[in-house]
């Protein structure tokens, strides 16, 4: 595993909920991760529970992430180390209640 490879692991299994995005949450830098950032807070994510990592600031990590999950395109969501998908994904998991689940903290 290369040295990118082993920080976006890292990365995704260090916190509960990642988005690989373009900006941050605060000031997304495209359609489709501002959209991403909304879907998260309306699925009752709080904003500082989410670890973005903002692609454009590390070319590796642009190229390395599309590589780690075998998905084309940003933004690119994990929920405790597993890969959900895109925006498009997370519309369609938020609008059937199953994103909302997904991201609830696991009951003890």
């Amino acid at each position: 595993m290369s040295d990118t490879q082993q920080r976006i692991d890292e990365l995704v299994k260090n916190n509960d909920v990642v988005l690989f995005m373009k900006g941050n949450a605060s000031f997304p830098m495209c359609g489709f991760s501002g959209r991403a950032i909304q879907i998260l807070k309306a699925s009752g994510v709080e904003p500082k529970a989410v670890k973005t990592v903002n692609v454009l600031e590390d070319e590796a990590i642009r190229q390395g992430i599309k590589e780690y999950s075998n998905w084309p395109t940003i933004p690119q969501l994990y929920i405790r180390g597993e890969f959900v998908g895109g925006s498009d994904i997370m519309m369609e998991m938020y609008e059937s209640g199953e994103l909302q689940q997904l991201v609830q903290p696991p009951q003890a």
